[in-house]
């Protein structure tokens, strides 16, 4: 095991590095999984071929169903886990010229070109010049997206981080602020200071953030739209798609299986 907390990609001279400038590795990752906090000597893309992966760096949190990926700049540190059964793909792509020159994380889209170019990639067999005319192809294929990432914080306050554990384990608890503070000895007010101090969020948008990501989870493992909803706490399917929207701009539809953004 190297220092980033996966499997080395072997010594020079191996038969997936000779004239590869891209090597695809392949992880079965079952709900929960996770790779702390490690980073590359090479860029990585990140990608979820089926499932729902999550990656945080020190510049924010994305959520990746199979329709986005994730490009890592080389030697950012950075956190990856499954929230559901994934097939996880991991492109190490060496520094060189040629390349895009985002030196922060880029969420991109993965249409069914650069699904099929990944896949192809992975293939052992593949002689250098088909592998070489591959690799430019889907280089000339990433394209960067706008994604609105689904970030949950947790309060420092102790009162509140009660609050907000038990919300991450059960986001369909309906309770207020008022009886929550009941539950914790404290004001309601003074939870709402906690939560928008803490966490930037006002308790409402902090909760909607918990729920909709608890959703993803639901929702990569095929599970209708109207059953997830009151999951996690909608009373009607069309008030979860609208809070949906709302927070990464498209349907969940369009989320996990491709498509324009919401306007």
């Amino acid at each position: 095991m190297s220092r980033n907390g996966q499997p080395p990609a072997g010594p020079p001279g191996t038969a997936d590095q000779v004239a590869a400038a891209i090597v695809v590795r392949a992880y079965a990752l079952a709900p929960g999984s996770r790779f702390g906090t490690h980073w590359h000597d090479t860029h990585q893309v990140v990608w979820a071929r089926n499932g729902v992966l999550t990656v945080s760096t020190g510049d924010g949190e994305w959520i990746l169903p199979p329709t986005r990926a994730l490009w890592i700049p080389a030697g950012t540190p950075h956190q990856t886990a499954a929230l559901a059964s994934t097939a996880m793909r991991s492109l190490n792509i060496s520094p060189g010229p040629g390349l895009p020159d985002w030196s922060l994380p880029q969420p991109l889209a993965v249409g069914p070109l650069v699904a099929v170019l990944i896949d192809h990639l992975a293939g052992a067999a593949l002689a250098p010049e088909h592998r070489a005319r591959a690799q430019a192809v889907l280089i000339d294929n990433l394209a960067p997206v706008a994604a609105r990432s689904i970030e949950v914080l947790m309060p420092a306050d102790p009162r509140a981080l009660d609050v907000a554990r038990a919300l991450v384990a059960d986001p369909a608890d309906p309770r207020t602020l008022a009886q929550w503070g009941r539950q914790v000895g404290s004001s309601a007010r003074t939870l709402a200071r906690a939560f928008a101090a803490d966490t930037g969020l006002t308790f409402a948008r902090w909760r909607t953030a918990v729920r909709l990501r608890a959703a993803l989870g639901h929702l990569a493992r095929g599970e209708p739209v109207t059953r997830v909803a009151g999951r996690v706490g909608y009373a009607t399917p069309s008030a979860f798609v609208a809070a949906f929207v709302r927070e990464t701009g498209l349907t969940p539809g369009s989320y996990f299986h491709g498509g324009p953004p919401e306007v």
